[in-house]
Formats: C-alpha cells, sequence, structure tokens
C-alpha cells in the first residue's frame, strides 16, 4: 500500500512552518482509551496558548489503512483522522496497545507500515501494550523494553528471548521508547513535550490536568503491593516479587538487583512495612493466589503452581495457616462452584 502525504489544513497565521512536535498514532483493536487520551491531550494543551487547542507548536494525526472507526476496550470508539501517511512527516509513531486477549491487536498492513517507520529511523513508541505490538513487528530485538507489572509474565512468556523492564514508568532506548501505561502516559507526553517545546509547555499540559509535575521515567511503577510504602528502594522490591511468583527469587538475589546487601533489605523491609523480606513476599503470593481463586476456575494444584508452591498440599497448609480456611472455602465464599471458568481479561495500562 502506497503511504500518502498528509499535512493538516494552517490554522492561523501565526503557526510555524514546522511545528516542535509532530506524533502520529496507530490504535490498536480494543485499545486503552485512558492511553490514547492522556497522551493527546498532553500534546493538545501544549500546542497552543491557554485552551484554544490549535494545532501550532505540537500536530497529530489517528492513522488507520481504513476509514472504519476504531474500537476501544471501554468500547467507545475512535475514527483515524489520516490514513498510514509518510513516516517522515512526523517525529515519532506511537502504538497505543490494549487488551492481549481481545482478538487481533493489528493488522499486517499496520505491522509492515511499523517496519517501514524504523527503516525510516522514525523513532516509535509503544505505550500500555503497545510495547507487545513492537516486539511481534520484531522491533524490539536488543531493545530495553518497558512491561506493567501487571502483564510482565505474559510478556516473558511470549518473548522468551527478551528480558521485560517493569520497574519504571517507561524507557527511553533512544528511536524506541516503552510505556508501561496508565498514568505513566502522561509522565512519557509531558516528557517530549519539555524535549521538544519546553519546560512551560509541559508544565502547563499537566497543571491543566490536575497532575503533579512530570515524574522521571525511573520512577517505580505503581502496583497491587502495600499502598502505603514510602521507600522507594522497599517498593521495587515489591515489584521484583510481584515479577516472580512462580518462580520466587531469594531474598539475597532481590537485595543485589537493588544494590543492596541482603541485610540492608532486611532492615529497609521491616522499618517500611514492620515484616521481613521473606515474610513480605510469601503474603504477596498468598494474596494473589486467593485473588486467582475468588476470580477464575483454575484448579488449586494450578494455582499453587503459579505462584511458587511446590504442590497443592503445601498450598494449602500455608494458605489456611494465613488466613483461617482453606483454598476451596475462598473459592466457595465468591460463589465460584468446582468446574467454573471465569474469562480472564488482560488488565490495559
Amino acid at each position: 500500500m502506497a503511504m500518502q502525504k498528509h499535512r493538516p489544513a494552517p490554522y492561523s497565521s501565526d503557526r510555524p512552518v514546522r511545528p516542535a512536535l509532530r506524533v502520529g498514532f496507530v490504535l490498536a483493536n480494543n485499545f486503552t482509551l485512558s492511553a490514547f487520551s492522556l497522551f493527546v491531550d498532553t500534546l493538545r494543551l501544549a500546542a497552543d496558548e491557554g485552551d484554544r487547542s490549535r494545532p501550532i507548536r505540537c500536530t497529530w494525526a489517528v492513522m488507520a489503512p481504513r476509514p472504519a472507526p476504531i474500537r476501544s476496550s471501554c468500547g467507545v470508539a475512535i475514527s483515524r483522522t489520516a490514513p498510514l501517511t509518510d513516516p517522515t512527516e512526523f517525529d515519532y509513531v506511537v502504538v497505543v496497545g490494549g487488551l492481549l486477549h481481545g482478538g487481533e491487536q493489528v493488522d499486517r498492513e499496520i505491522i509492515d507500515y511499523l517496519r517501514r517507520c524504523d527503516e525510516a529511523q522514525v523513532p516509535l513508541v509503544g505505550v500500555c501494550t503497545g510495547s507487545f505490538i513492537l516486539s511481534r513487528a520484531g522491533l524490539m530485538r536488543g531493545r530495553r523494553c518497558c512491561v506493567s507489572w501487571f502483564h510482565v509474565e505474559d510478556f516473558a512468556a511470549e518473548f522468551p528471548d527478551q528480558t521485560p523492564d517493569a520497574d519504571q514508568l517507561f524507557v527511553d532506548d533512544g528511536d524506541r521508547i516503552t510505556c508501561a501505561g496508565g498514568g505513566g502516559v502522561a509522565d512519557l507526553a509531558a516528557f517530549l513535550v519539555h524535549r521538544h517545546v519546553g519546560l512551560t509547555a509541559a508544565q502547563k499540559s499537566l497543571h491543566v490536568l490536575q497532575l503533579q509535575d512530570a515524574r522521571a521515567g525511573s520512577e517505580a511503577q505503581p502496583h497491587g503491593g502495600p499502598a502505603t510504602v514510602g521507600d522507594a528502594r522497599v517498593r521495587r522490591a515489591i515489584l521484583l516479587m510481584e515479577q516472580h511468583m512462580s518462580h520466587p527469587m531469594s531474598v539475597d538475589a532481590i537485595a543485589l538487583r537493588l544494590g543492596l546487601s541482603g541485610r540492608q533489605l532486611e532492615r529497609l523491609c521491616r522499618s517500611a512495612t514492620g515484616r521481613s523480606p521473606a515474610s513480605l513476599y510469601r503474603q504477596i503470593r498468598l494474596d494473589h493466589a486467593r485473588r486467582l481463586l475468588e476470580t477464575t476456575g483454575k484448579s488449586v494444584t494450578d494455582i499453587a503452581i503459579e505462584t511458587g508452591f511446590c504442590d497443592g498440599a503445601h498450598f494449602a497448609q500455608v494458605f489456611r495457616g494465613a488466613f483461617g480456611f482453606a483454598p476451596r472455602a475462598a473459592r466457595a465464599q465468591a460463589g465460584l462452584g468446582r468446574g467454573t471458568v471465569m474469562p480472564i481479561e488482560a488488565a490495559s495500562g
């Protein structure tokens, strides 16, 4: 398919010949609406004075090979504003992912287009599960790749030759930038606005969106662990625990990844949570096991293995000691009978 030139119509005489930041969006089927809207609204607010929303300093286009609307994971559909456009018209092409198990995310035409972007040396950005799309296109080999803590095991299973980074909000690896999703998308968009337009424009966007000043990409992802942990090193330890449930890491290995000694990690964990790292790790695995019991139809044995216990009997014993009732009782309390199969949807970033 021949790529077409897409040039937005001029909006005013004070518009520069070339905007400081030009972004093309490619949306996956069942894409995450919040990831797209946070990114594009950060651009919109940085692009003009006040809230006039004219694409002066920043421009953007939503591209698709066909004019049919693209459905988001929440059911809201977005129409394209341009066909697949010459990649050199953009400073970045952003791939917005979404549901992993909602059917084909993108078609062959889009994969081919992303490869043409690579050939044209146009930086590619993957947000939410956009990192999966770029990896499936063979565009992340040898690259650092940021993935949400929620999807890290899915990524590791599909791409065993890559090492996902689920410790931080986004990763800038030159002409590849990947972002875990969620609120981190606004931080990434502000980072690019700061780079191309200026700090004042980036701050304005976030403040109008009622967000604090931009977080650095290296900041730890929020996660499902204890919400009140204030020490960043302990939060990163918890992230590592959540990312390695089926094959638990040793406390010393976690400490080494964080540049700490085992004793330092022990002291920090007890200070921040009142628990030892081993006890905290076991509780994280048990809490996850309980969620699986209450929301899926997986067998107790499968859940035991998935959460790093040697067998169902050992798991049941530890579970009962922690919660005061057996795993099957947790399932019964949630209203899931034997053999029930609940659909499991991947959460979007």
